[in-house]
Parts: C-alpha cells; structure tokens; sequence
C-alpha cells in the first residue's frame, strides 16, 4: 500500500553507523521520506480523533487525504529541486520526485462531512469526528 522512490540500499543503516565516513549522501541534500518518516500523533476524545501528522517541505496542494470508514490515508507528492546557473549556461540541475503515502486504522468510523483538516509549518491537523458508515472521500486541506 505504501509507494516510494528509494534512493539506497539494505545495507546504508548498517554503513552509516559502522563505518560513517564511507557512506556518501546525495548531491542534492535531504533524501526522500520514507513512510515510516511521516510521524503521526493520534489523541481521542468522546465525539472525535485529533490527528497530527508531520510533513515538512511539502505543499498543501501535493497533499491528499483520504477517508474510508475507519481507514485515513495520507499520501504527499515529494518534489524536490535544486539548479545553479552562473553566466547563463546550467552548471547543474537535479530533481527527484517521489510519493510516499501512509494508511492507519482508527477504532470507530468516521464522519466525513464534519471531518476538518489544517497545514501549518509543515504539520498537518486532521480533526475527524466519528460516526458509523460512509463512502471514501477525499478532504480539502484549509
């Protein structure tokens, strides 16, 4: 279920601890998130389930959120760029594209209609009131 461009190998964990200075990073500075990097806080209360979600670095507009029952899944399009140009001519210019996306289950179903999300300095804020039953439905981010 979860999609992502990889950039490295098994064996990068273990090098990066043992032999540090062996392992060597990508040109253009901060690798693509893996799933597991979109950290996720969920709180309850009696009517809903707060959701913060940490996404840095991506737009609003490359954020899509979508509720199924009790399914949320969260997917960013991760677009990264970087061009140096001196005297008209590009010395350098790199890109990498990705999408990382990440699905959790809640105990209890979902209200879409009433569902709330904000993005705000790279932390995005589902409020997602509860209710039993409902279609998949994509929520707008404010």
């Amino acid at each position: 279920m979860n999609s992502l461009i990889t950039r490295g190998g098994m064996f990068d964990d273990f090098f990066r601890d043992v032999a540090p200075s062996f392992y060597v990073r990508p040109l253009h500075g901060d690798p693509l998130p893996s799933p597991a990097q979109i950290k996720v806080d969920v709180k309850e209360t009696e009517r809903a389930y707060t959701v913060q979600a940490e996404v840095p670095g991506v737009s609003k507009e490359d954020i899509q959120i979508s509720l199924d029952g009790n399914v949320v899944t969260l997917r960013a399009e991760v677009k990264q760029q970087d061009s140096q140009i001196k005297d008209e001519k590009v010395l350098r210019s790199e890109r990498y594209f990705g999408s990382v996306s990440r699905s959790f289950q809640l105990p209890q179903d979902i209200d879409q209609s009433e569902s709330r999300a904000k993005y705000d300095n790279g932390v995005l804020t589902l409020t997602l009131l509860k209710k039993q039953g409902g279609k998949s439905q994509r929520l707008a981010i404010e």
